[in-house]
């Protein structure tokens, strides 16, 4: 089929290069220039495992085309899926606008049917909204179907995701754009849930939610183990062994970030509200989460008395493994609390750094090349992602390096016990305080 994507950014380009590999005809569309030159020479803006591989290849096979053109992109479609930000604002409902104007520009070239598919994570109702706006701007007589087709992939393994994903929702009423809708996830085996379009949109929402309070719940079961002298990490395995439970999104550690958790569940607080229905489970997630990082500090400030001058290394910046995105990094958001209380920060990312090095707090911490090289010389060591080269480290040698032997592990990566046996002090989240042994 010809698909086109409008919005070139990580869930645009990681769905049309999915698409493409499967056999589809895909364009993608950004109103940026420059990265679409850079996409025309198959490379790619972002981190993610498997996506610029994928993306040079159907890029050499015609399958998947670039271009900053809308009415090529509507032209060439049977299926339109808008991929545009939908970042939040101040009171943290979402910002429609970057949907609005696709609306827009979508009716202005609509000459026959089209399928317009909001992949965007958006608020309820939105497809009302597109639909609307496409039927006041575009042509009389135009036919067009408004479907929602939410994402679900998760960043550093998105591409799994989309290629074997564990469902397919799509909401719509049209048997006709169900038909097509159909047609383009039939290379992929996954089952289908047909809902109507307000259900689809209210099903991420719901998802990305549940997903941050079980982190949430975890982390608060975290202060408790630590004032019983009880283990999360086995206290998770325990409950996490129940089906009905599960043990993802159980690990405590510093809390969820990222471009999606923060603003969504931010988001689906504001939708309740509009609809009258508070959703207060969801703000109790919230101050959770804000009071994870605090607990954290608190835990450092401790042990350390005075941040000033201390010279402390920090690993991890991206928010989570496999990426390099830093948006909403709690990683970052540690460093920069740590650089206001006037410490010495050198930090270190697997792949995040060229990202961290664009942000204001770079100015004022030091970048290493390796993790041994920030650890040379700290009085501490702060763990802040879960980046599995930090949990493979060699002791004996991080110990040779650093001048104190303190571990602050904020995502429960090193084992306690050999921490301890090579002599280090070690503080984890839900774990106390294991005192060095050697």
């Amino acid at each position: 089929m010809k698909l086109t994507i409008i919005g070139s950014g990580y869930v645009g380009l990681t769905t049309g290069a999915c698409f493409a590999e499967v056999g589809h005809n895909v364009l993608c569309v950004d109103n940026d220039p420059l990265k679409v030159e850079t996409l025309l020479a198959g490379q790619i803006p972002i981190y993610e495992p498997g996506l610029e591989d994928m993306v040079k290849k159907n890029v050499a096979a015609r399958r998947l085309r670039f271009t900053t053109s809308t009415e090529e992109g509507v032209d060439h479609g049977e299926v339109l899926f808008i991929a545009v930000p939908t970042p939040p604002q101040p009171d943290g409902s979402v910002d429609l606008s970057f949907i609005e104007k696709v609306a827009r520009e979508i009716s202005q070239f609509l000459t026959s049917y089209r399928v317009i598919v909001d992949k965007s994570t958006v608020p309820v109702k939105t497809g009302e909204r597109v639909t609307q706006t496409i039927r006041r701007y575009a042509k009389p007589g135009v036919e067009f179907d408004v479907i929602s087709n939410p994402e679900f992939l998760r960043e550093g393994c998105a591409v799994a995701d989309l290629m074997k994903p564990d469902r397919i929702v799509i909401g719509g009423n049209s048997d006709r754009a169900l038909a097509l809708m159909q047609k383009v996830y039939e290379p992929f085996v996954a089952p289908v849930l047909v809902t109507d379009i307000n259900s689809a949109e209210l099903i991420k929402h719901a998802a990305n939610s549940f997903l941050a309070l079980k982190i949430s719940y975890i982390n608060a079961l975290a202060e408790i183990c630590e004032n019983s002298g009880a283990d999360v990490l086995k206290v998770a395995e325990g409950i996490g062994a129940d089906k009905r439970i599960g043990r993802d999104f159980l690990s405590a550690g510093l809390g969820y970030g990222g471009s999606c958790f923060p603003k969504d569940i931010a988001a689906f607080i504001a939708i309740s509200e509009q609809i009258g229905i508070p959703f207060d489970l969801l703000k109790e997630v919230e101050r959770i989460n804000a009071r994870q990082l605090e607990r954290f500090l608190n835990s450092i400030r401790e042990a350390l008395w005075v941040l000033k001058d201390k010279k402390l290394a920090v690993w991890g910046l991206s928010f989570k493994p496999n990426t390099d995105d830093v948006r909403s990094s709690v990683a970052i958001s540690l460093v920069e609390r740590l650089v206001g209380e006037g410490a010495d920060v050198t930090a270190y990312d697997p792949k995040a750094m060229d990202k961290a090095r664009a942000l204001p707090v770079a100015g004022k911490i030091k970048l290493a090349e390796s993790a041994l090289e920030a650890a040379s010389g700290a009085e501490a060591l702060i763990i802040a992602t879960e980046w599995r080269e930090f949990a493979s480290v060699d002791l004996a040698e991080l110990r040779e390096v650093m001048r104190t032997p303190l571990i602050f592990d904020g995502r429960n990566l090193i084992d306690p016990v050999a921490a301890a046996d090579f002599g280090f002090q070690y503080r984890g989240i839900g774990r106390g305080v294991v005192e060095a042994r050697g």
